[in-house]
């Protein structure tokens, strides 16, 4: 049966020259008609810990003063069996030589990155509306690119799978957090941190929560969880 799915998205340390070894980008999904259901949820978690309903919830902003609200989220998370979630990993993105890929650039590479992480989450009996926060000044170039190669791969010039790829403001939208608060835990795990107890207690939540030390890449098929840790043939 034909299902339309809420794809939010977002990235982290994805710069060329950020001076950050890992790059992880993430993806939180769920079925279209109860997003909004999921979206009241969260705003109630956030009031039931003394916060305003439009506060944003950032890796950022972990601290000890809000650990309880953050574990309450990684909780919800994981008990919500409409909510699922996917992330790609490049642990090191600065040992990459794109030279040795005729035409490849970062921007490209990206791209590809991208399609990783999207194209194992759609299923061509299903339709998809993806939401991605791209922070920089190229996003609706970036956002046109990536719905065009989508379409290609799946066979999709109509935009019949991949309905649209919409680029949002992830202060406006909860689950588009939530997917940053995740990849904020396997990035600073990626990263090798280990400077924040809060952080740390988040970190070990989702191991508990997941039954995965988040190090290595999952099963394709695991639906809840699914890590893609990528490793290139390409260094310099």
């Amino acid at each position: 049966m034909e299902e339309v799915f809420n794809v939010y998205c977002d990235e982290s340390c994805h710069l060329e020259h950020d001076h950050k070894s890992a790059m992880v980008l993430g993806a939180v999904w769920c079925p279209k008609d109860i997003s909004h259901d999921i979206f009241k949820d969260i705003r109630g978690i956030k009031r039931s810990h003394g916060l305003k309903s439009n506060f944003e919830i950032k890796w950022t902003k972990v601290s000890p003063s809000k650990l309880d609200f953050y574990l309450s989220l990684i909780d919800y998370f994981f008990s919500n069996d409409n909510l699922h979630f996917r992330c790609l990993v490049v642990p090191d993105k600065s040992i990459i030589d794109h030279s040795k890929v005729e035409g490849q650039t970062h921007d490209s590479w990206y791209y590809k990155m991208y399609f990783l992480l999207l194209q194992a989450i759609i299923n061509p009996q299903h339709k998809y509306r993806v939401f991605i926060d791209i922070k920089d000044t190229n996003g609706g170039e970036k956002k046109e690119k990536l719905h065009e190669v989508l379409n290609n791969s799946n066979c999709d010039f109509d935009s019949e799978i991949v309905e649209k790829i919409q680029i949002v403001k992830s202060d406006e939208i909860e689950l588009v957090q939530i997917a940053d608060l995740l990849i904020g835990v396997m990035s600073y795990l990626s990263r090798g941190l280990n400077t924040s107890t809060a952080k740390n207690a988040l970190v070990q939540r989702v191991r508990e929560k997941s039954g995965y030390e988040l190090v290595k890449s999952t099963l394709v098929r695991e639906d809840k969880f699914n890590i893609f840790v990528w490793q290139s043939r390409l260094t310099q």
